[in-house]
């Protein structure tokens, strides 16, 4: 049976990949950001996953003001790199798993939990920057992928208790489907950041690394935080967040955190990362 072994969160700050992509990362300014990232590129390569669930937020490449689905599953064979205005990332297309990703959508819906089934989409940075961290520069990436798209873009985004039900429910897809899988789960986006208005430049480190704490020392708070929460201390894209938390909700009530890295600033974003197996 398919199992999820590990869950595991990033931020997916656009410069990032650009910095990967023009050859920076040796520069002082960007070396303390990547650093944080050696100790997962070689837990990937002892774990080898053969998918990953990655939730992640389209930047109005895939979705824009026609359509906003609060939760959509990527149901694809491949997944084309999305042109955000300067081109597609040099980076490989996202293979995806549909089998496992159809079947997820349908325990999903069974389960009361509907999910917007996508066929076609390009995807962009909010799920490249995670796979290029967490598995480095690659002719191809050696994972299969089904994306998870959740919209914390257009309000109203769906609270953190539904987030962290959607993962129970999707953890409880990934262990009826029949094939012998081993499947992460990833929650991506954040940290604290604000890109708009008289408060653009925020960073909230002291609120940021309690989050990271509460991840598994109080994570029932984080189900319940409300909105205005995210908004006052981690600033308007703080709200990437939640996603963070079906990541949790996969998980179960227990976990052992194997990996943290933090890091001020990368662009004008917080960089937290994380690496939870269930206990």
């Amino acid at each position: 049976m398919a199992r999820i072994t590990a869950g595991i969160t990033t931020s997916h700050v656009p410069a990032i990949g650009a910095a990967i992509d023009l050859g920076k990362t040796g520069e002082d300014y960007w070396k303390p950001v990547f650093a944080g990232y050696d100790w997962v590129k070689q837990y990937q390569a002892r774990e080898k996953p053969d998918v990953v669930v990655l939730v992640y937020n389209d930047h109005a490449s895939a979705f824009d003001m026609k359509i906003i689905p609060t939760f959509a599953i990527g149901c694809a064979d491949e997944y084309a790199i999305a042109d955000e205005g300067w081109g597609p990332r040099p980076v490989p297309p996202v293979k995806g798993h549909a089998d496992l990703a159809w079947h997820i959508a349908q325990c999903c819906v069974l389960d009361e939990f509907d999910l917007t089934m996508i066929n076609e989409m390009t995807v962009d940075h909010g799920l490249t920057v995670p796979l290029s961290l967490i598995f480095g520069e690659v002719s191809q990436w050696p994972a299969r992928v089904v994306p998870i798209a959740v919209n914390v873009v257009t309000y109203p985004p769906p609270s953190g208790n539904r987030c962290w039900l959607l993962g129970e429910a999707i953890a409880r897809a990934v262990e009826s489907f029949p094939e012998d899988l081993n499947v992460q789960i990833w929650g991506t986006g954040g940290m604290s950041h604000q890109l708009q208005g008289p408060r653009a430049g925020l960073i909230n480190k002291a609120w940021d690394k309690a989050f990271l704490d509460r991840l598994t020392s109080d994570p029932e708070a984080l189900r319940h935080m409300p909105h205005i929460e995210y908004l006052r201390e981690a600033g308007s894209e703080g709200i990437e967040l939640v996603m963070w938390l079906i990541m949790r909700g996969a998980l179960g009530s227990h976990v052992k955190e194997l990996h943290r890295h933090y890091h001020v600033p990368a662009s004008n974003t917080a960089v937290g990362h994380i690496v939870l197996e269930p206990a």
